[in-house]
């Protein structure tokens, strides 16, 4: 893996996804963003394509609340389209799997002050992904003695 810096696209693997976007058609992106995603939530063993889930999860939380833009000269240079709110699901699945596989991408990175950069990154996107409920803390109603 060429890597530069600790961003989504900060990578060969991931900046040879955006050109793959790119050239794609505009309304065959979700299905190339949707695939990636989809292979690696169900890999089993190595996961091949993590860079470019990485890559898929941040076009997606780019789109959501809180989100950060994809502004890269590495990331896709032509729009994505608007994508479906499932697909922030199966986008924080797959950077959980991607974050918990320490002998992944864990183990290309050289300094682990990059890896705690990277993780902390994919930990904040999937925050954006998959934000806690709202009402999770709080109570249905209250009980009084």
């Amino acid at each position: 893996m060429g890597t530069w810096d600790t961003g989504p696209f900060d990578n060969d693997t991931a900046a040879d996804f955006a050109n793959t976007l790119d050239d794609a058609k505009l309304e065959e992106r979700e299905a190339l963003i949707r695939g990636v995603l989809t292979r690696t939530v169900n890999a089993t063993g190595w996961l091949a394509e993590a860079e470019e889930a990485v890559a898929a999860a941040a076009l997606i939380g780019a789109q959501c609340p809180g989100g950060e833009s994809v502004d890269t000269p590495y990331g896709p240079e032509t729009p994505m389209p608007r994508f479906p709110a499932d697909l922030r699901t199966l986008a924080a699945e797959a950077l959980t799997r991607i974050v918990s596989d320490e002998t992944g991408l864990a183990s290309n990175w050289v300094d682990p002050g990059d890896w705690k950069r990277w993780s902390a990154t994919l930990n904040r996107l999937r925050g954006v992904l998959d934000p806690p409920s709202p009402s999770a803390d709080m109570p249905l109603f209250d009980i009084e003695p």
